[in-house]
């Protein structure tokens, strides 16, 4: 008999090899004592005793995969003989007896292949059957059978397999990010392996990639080392078995342990998305045509969407562009889409380093990327998982699955650094400097990847960082402030009597009364507090945390809004254009380069509408604008416009000059065109937010109203703003722009051309404009200069 005990000292391998030799014997002496077979065919019978019969193994055994304490899947594989029970019989009963626990069938070929058919847990199994004694042929039969089953009916099991992983991921959470997880069946588990492994024996996939078999092979070890400590058959690594497991895997400690659980089980789960990314792909086509046409629609320079995918495109030069990785990344995020692997393999071995600091191009970029919210979630693991994220901030692998015992914490240290950042992308509208509050929430716990304090460790790592980043020394010092105090507001406004003056002052003194700061603070603590869990961020918490600010922010009074400067670098070049019909000078179109692309200055007569016709000129020659400033005096008009060409192409004068005279003379249907152009860049359709509009009176400057206008950026934005603001019968006198990640905000100081002013009932109706301009259906300002 089979020495159980014996089996838990031996390798995996050795167990394996026991195990098959003990069952061939088992065979040998059930067909010793049993009759000759007795065909249902007329006829003595013939061959050998064992022909005709073979002993199967599925599941652990049959993949050699035995754990210590594992059951025994069993099939007993037939071609129809009658004596079959009484054989079996004679098979099953010495395993329990040896103590083992048996998960047996009988079948033939055909009673195998039928159910696997119709049971895709059956199916998946049968799959890894793997002949252990008796006859080979037959054996060989059923795997023929049920691989051509398996791919024959694919379209129909796979989708039920995958909503099996989803259901099982749903109960017990994703590996990479437990505690105490499940091996086998959290999502990026073992099961996920034997998954990969059906899906390419459907050829629908490529067979899994190496490292996601060195992953699965360590689980594998873990589970091993784990039933050999418990004794007993068990998938859950809990707290308490963690340091005896590590210990026999010759790890320094648990949290080591747990933090390559977490690596395994996040290459895992990450080659099964897209896996069944492929699935769904291939799926979905079938019923097509093999030769259906792809299209190709450019995102941004180098890029282009291909299906579900962003890929590089044709011209696009990975070894010359170090910004070519995070402008993908931050279009993929944009259109809720997901860099191809193809395309995240060739930046992994050709994208250069970052130069240092970073150009404001590529910063851009990466806040572009973070303002994306959830959408850039998926984008940031798939950088991750390629190692693109940490080669751009070294820092980051400090805190790669980086464990967090306190059971509110739902994640490890990265991913809930990336989740802070996410909800933060929520919040970017309530504060002045979206841009600190992106990165500060990326960036807020960065210092657990060392020794000591995580705060005081994570002000200075955060210094360097965002020096690298290209952020001005007043921005780096802000963000240290947040690091520094990223815990202020949650501990004070629990701890203390928010009534008590003191409370205040304390605040107050801890943020050197700067008002932006609290502003990022409070966002920062919303954002922290959304990523840990509900019970880290309450409504009670919140209510809080939010009384709490309001008092300090009364205290401190209100902050001024920021203005971008727009300054040449170079002399101007001006390029002047006909005069236009109505007009008493001619209109002027001056371009030049700048540190970040380029700056277009516009001058002409003012007219209502002005600033609108200027702006969708703009966009309609693939011009981003990152910031613009509108002046007037002595009825002429002059517009700055910071310009960045979203395929790399410099502006040229004389086109845009002639696209604007066109506009002004009413001979080029501007909102017709924005709006195809719309249509053809899907892109710039993703649904945001709902806009934040805000009036500040601006009495002391002389102007009669300020309205700020936050919304989420795309094609056409301004030019839809502006218009709207003329068409409701306001002059825009002055106007700053900004762009940041995702999100313009755009203030527009704003006055009624009789000298009224604006009353409750105008900014009303001015809302409502702006709110439609934002919806996209703004009137098309061709007209306007005709009121």
């Amino acid at each position: 008999m089979l020495d159980h005990s014996a089996l838990t000292t031996l390798t995996r391998a050795e167990r394996v090899r026991a195990v098959d030799d003990w069952l061939a014997g088992l065979l040998a002496d059930a067909l010793a004592g049993t009759p000759r077979p007795s065909r249902r065919r007329s006829g003595p019978p013939s061959g050998p005793a064992g022909a005709g019969v073979a002993l199967v193994a599925v599941g652990s055994l049959g993949r050699r995969e035995l754990p210590p304490h594992g059951d025994l899947d069993l099939v007993l594989v037939h071609d129809g003989r009658r004596e079959i029970a009484a054989l079996a019989d004679a098979l099953w009963y010495p395993v329990w007896d040896a103590g083992l626990r048996l998960d047996h069938s009988v079948r033939t070929v055909a009673e195998a292949v039928s159910v696997a058919g119709d049971d895709v847990k059956a199916g998946l199994g049968l799959l890894d059957a793997r002949h252990v004694a008796g006859d080979p042929e037959v054996t060989t039969a059923l795997r023929t059978a049920t691989l051509g089953s398996w791919r024959q009916h694919a379209g129909r099991l796979l989708p039920q397999l995958r909503e099996i992983r989803r259901s099982r991921s749903r109960q017990l959470g994703e590996l990479g990010f437990l505690l105490e997880p499940d091996l086998k069946e959290a999502y990026g588990g073992l099961r996920e392996g034997q998954v990969l492994r059906a899906v390419a024996a459907a050829q629908l996939a490529d067979e899994p990639p190496a490292d996601a078999g060195e992953a699965y092979g360590f689980l594998l070890d873990v589970r091993d080392a784990l039933q050999r400590s418990t004794g007993r058959a068990t998938d859950a690594l809990v707290r308490q078995e963690q340091r005896p497991v590590a210990d026999q895997l010759a790890l320094a400690d648990d949290d080591v342990l747990l933090r390559r659980v977490s690596l395994a089980g996040r290459r895992l789960a990450f080659v099964a998305d897209e896996t069944w990314r492929r699935v769904d792909a291939t799926l979905v086509r079938r019923p097509r045509s093999r030769y259906r046409r792809v299209r190709r629609e450019p995102l941004a320079e180098g890029l282009v969407r291909q299906g579900d995918e962003v890929v590089l495109a044709r011209d696009a030069r990975p070894a010359a562009d170090p910004g070519l990785v995070l402008r993908g990344a931050a279009a993929a995020a944009r259109a809720d889409l997901l860099l191809s692997p193809y395309t995240l393999k060739v930046l992994a071995v050709h994208a250069p380093p970052l130069p240092e600091p970073w150009p404001p191009e590529v910063r851009w970029s990466f806040l572009r990327l973070l303002a994306s919210g959830r959408s850039a979630v998926p984008v940031l693991e798939q950088l991750d998982q390629e190692g693109l994220l940490s080669r751009m901030l070294p820092e980051w692998d400090r805190v790669r699955s980086l464990p967090q015992r306190h059971p509110w914490h739902r994640f490890t240290v990265d991913r809930h650094l990336v989740e802070a950042a996410a909800a933060a992308a929520e919040l970017t509208r309530d504060v002045d400097r979206p841009d600190l509050l992106l990165v500060g929430a990326l960036l807020h716990d960065i210092g657990k990847g060392w020794p000591g304090d995580h705060t005081d460790v994570g002000v200075v790592v955060v210094a360097e960082m965002a020096a690298r980043m290209g952020f001005s020394e007043p921005d780096v010092e802000t963000l240290v402030a947040m690091v520094r105090h990223h815990l202020l507001l949650p501990d004070v406004a629990t701890r203390r009597d928010l009534d008590d003056p003191l409370t205040v002052d304390r605040v107050v003194e801890a943020i050197g009364g700067d008002a932006a700061l609290l502003q990022l603070l409070h966002g920062l603590a919303q954002a922290d507090g959304a990523a840990t869990s509900s019970s880290a961020w309450s409504p009670w918490k919140a209510h809080l945390v939010a009384a709490l600010v309001a008092r300090v922010a009364a205290r401190l009074g209100s902050a001024p809004l920021p203005e971008p400067v727009l300054e040449p670098t170079q002399p101007q070049v001006t390029t002047p254009a006909p005069a236009v019909s109505g007009q008493t000078e001619p209109v002027t179109v001056g371009v030049e380069d700048v540190l970040d692309g380029q700056q277009v200055t516009i001058g002409a007569a003012d007219r209502p509408g002005l600033f609108s016709l200027c702006a969708g000129v703009l966009a309609l020659n693939q011009l981003d604008v990152r910031a613009a400033r509108v002046s007037v005096q002595d009825g002429h008009g002059t517009l700055v416009f910071a310009v960045r060409p979203r395929f790399g192409r410099p502006p040229v004068p004389e086109i845009l000059a002639d696209g604007v005279r066109a506009a002004l003379e009413g001979t080029l249907p501007l909102g017709e065109r924005l709006r195809q152009r719309e249509r053809d860049y899907s892109q710039d359709r993703t649904p945001g937010r709902p806009p934040r509009i805000s009036w500040f009176d601006a009495e002391a400057t002389g102007i009669t109203g300020l309205v700020e206008v936050r919304a989420s950026d795309r094609a056409g934005l301004l030019h839809r703003l502006t218009a709207a603001l003329a068409d409701a019968g306001l002059d825009v006198s002055s106007a700053t722009v900004e762009t940041l990640g995702a999100d313009a905000v755009d203030a527009f100081y704003v006055c009624d051309p009789s000298g009224t002013p604006i009353d409750p009932g105008q900014r009303e109706r001015v809302e409502r404009a702006l709110v439609a301009a934002v919806r996209g259906d703004a009137p098309d300002p061709a007209a306007l200069g005709e009121r």
